[in-house]
């Protein structure tokens, strides 16, 4: 059990003297994390397979996006309600942040094994939404779960060890077809299926995936709310009826902006015949606005205890430090959805010369691309034991992320000079040490720095900026690459090298660092 060296603080006959965390060794950190071993591995064949999915049951390469859309638009909207959620759970032994780890593992395993039945693109994209939601359930919980569970001086080690599981299971993840088709199980199938390997490798994932939750649920038990409410640094910093009365004291009107930024936007793709896509992010900002205004009016009404109330207000209220950050990530995860998008069809027409989905060259690309994803996960791995908290104990978080972030710059950049598609590995170095950094260093920093009772909401929160820059790319990069760059998919790695040397430049402007 990851507690079996706890202390237990409700003995303490001072109960007004607030304790430390008890340490955890390098077998309760592992605990703690493992099940993310599995979320990765279900995420890893979501990244590397999808595109060959679509693609494989009829979609053409300006349709991916779209089709895309479903699983960073779940995020959105899963993650805050899960972490509005699970900071207001308390399940006795059951806990606060492991039913919601089982809860979404177990839908998410059923997802997998579902999806290499698709008979069509309709089927496919559907469970891609239901997958994605499902793996968003457990992975939000988990990120609040290292800060529950750590003291904060053990905060860059937590996340760095649950980087390095996100690594090994994104390697498992990502080398299924690649192995399966060296162990002779068909790699082709007639137009309109899917391969062997693909069928073989989702259903392996779905019992990885179901294991490695449970790992975690069974060798670990969470600290009531009273024994958390004893830690030292984890008093609360703002009582709900503060929060509260913030969000009562704003104008109802203040949402129409966004009400009226979403009609701009509409109109915009009206006026310019953009794709059909971005009416989505009309859509999600018109809804933003309404949200914001029904909010204030619940909590002008003292109704402090709903859902809406509870997301909107504590997103008004986001500390200035989560601010600064989100910077980073929106333009971090920007390119790397550009990435996870492109990477298939821009391998297969550069490297390989093949643009036909049903053809060898096309599926060996998808092999040789579940390999490269393979290896910036296994270069993650070991990145976020091996060189992160040396980086950031000699130069700091903040100076640490945006060095990793402009070696993932290089990476992408390397995509448009090399041609040979074996050193295309060597591109991936830089892109898995940024990798490294994006998973870790941000929430290493947040952790130490959010109030213990809303760490789950403002990390769910904190995925807002993780989800609309992928929005913003299913919706946009298809129009981009159609007017400017037609067949040419290649330069959607310079849009990803730019948009990391930004978040880099960016990181360096945080101003706060908490190692």
């Amino acid at each position: 059990m990851a507690r079996a060296e706890a202390s237990h603080p409700h003995e303490d006959n001072h109960a007004a003297s607030p304790i430390e965390k008890p340490r955890q060794n390098w077998l309760g950190l592992g605990a703690i994390s493992f099940g993310f071993f599995g979320i990765q591995v279900g995420f890893a064949l979501q990244n590397a397979n999808m595109s060959r999915v679509f693609q494989s049951l009829g979609s053409s390469i300006d349709d991916l996006a779209a089709l895309w859309v479903a699983a960073p638009l779940t995020g959105l909207l899963v993650q805050p309600v899960v972490g509005h959620l699970s900071d207001r759970t308390w399940l006795g032994r059951f806990g606060r942040r492991r039913p919601y780890f089982l809860a979404g593992a177990v839908l998410a395993a059923l997802s997998l094994v579902a999806m290499p039945a698709s008979s069509g693109l309709l089927m496919a994209a559907l469970l891609l939404w239901t997958l994605d939601a499902s793996l968003n359930v457990s992975m939000e919980p988990f990120r609040a779960f290292v800060g529950d569970m750590l003291r904060k001086d053990q905060h860059t080690s937590g996340y760095g060890v649950q980087t390095a599981f996100i690594g090994a299971g994104a390697v498992i993840g990502s080398l299924f077809p690649y192995l399966l088709d060296h162990l002779g199980i068909a790699n082709t199938a007639a137009d309109g299926a899917l391969p062997d390997t693909v069928r073989i490798s989702f259903r392996i994932g779905a019992l990885l995936l179901l294991g490695a939750v449970l790992v975690t649920v069974f060798s670990t038990r969470e600290y009531s709310p009273e024994e958390q409410a004893r830690f030292a640094g984890t008093q609360t910093t703002e009582g709900p009826d503060e929060a509260q009365a913030r969000l009562a004291a704003r104008p109802v009107h203040s949402g129409l902006r966004w009400v009226a930024a979403g009609a701009m936007v509409a109109l915009g793709v009206a006026r310019w015949n953009l794709e059909k896509e971005v009416y989505l992010l009309a859509a999600l900002l018109a809804a933003y606005g309404l949200a914001v205004m029904g909010a204030i009016m619940l909590a002008r009404k003292g109704i402090s205890a709903s859902l809406l109330t509870g997301i909107v207000g504590d997103f008004a209220g986001m500390p200035a430090l989560m601010k600064r950050l989100a910077v980073v990530q929106f333009f971090s995860w920007s390119a790397l959805f550009i990435m996870w998008i492109h990477t298939t069809p821009v391998v297969a027409a550069v490297h390989f010369g093949a643009r036909d989905p049903a053809s060898a060259a096309y599926q060996a690309a998808g092999n040789w691309v579940g390999v490269l994803f393979s290896v910036y996960n296994g270069v993650a791995a070991l990145a976020a034991l091996l060189l992160l908290p040396p980086l950031s104990r000699r130069f700091g978080a903040v100076r640490t992320h945006a060095l990793c972030l402009t070696l993932g710059a290089l990476g992408f950049g390397g995509f448009l000079m090399v041609h040979d598609p074996d050193w295309l590995v060597a591109c991936e170095i830089g892109i898995g040490i940024a990798w490294a950094s994006i998973l870790a260093m941000p929430y290493a920093i947040l952790a130490s720095s959010l109030p213990q009772h809303k760490l789950g909401i403002y990390m769910g929160l904190f995925n807002v900026f993780v989800v609309l820059p992928q929005l913003l790319v299913a919706t946009i990069m298809g129009t981009i690459m159609k007017a400017f760059f037609p067949g040419s998919p290649i330069w959607t790695m310079a849009f990803a090298a730019a948009s990391l040397l930004i978040a880099a430049l960016a990181a360096l402007r945080v101003g706060a660092d908490s190692r």
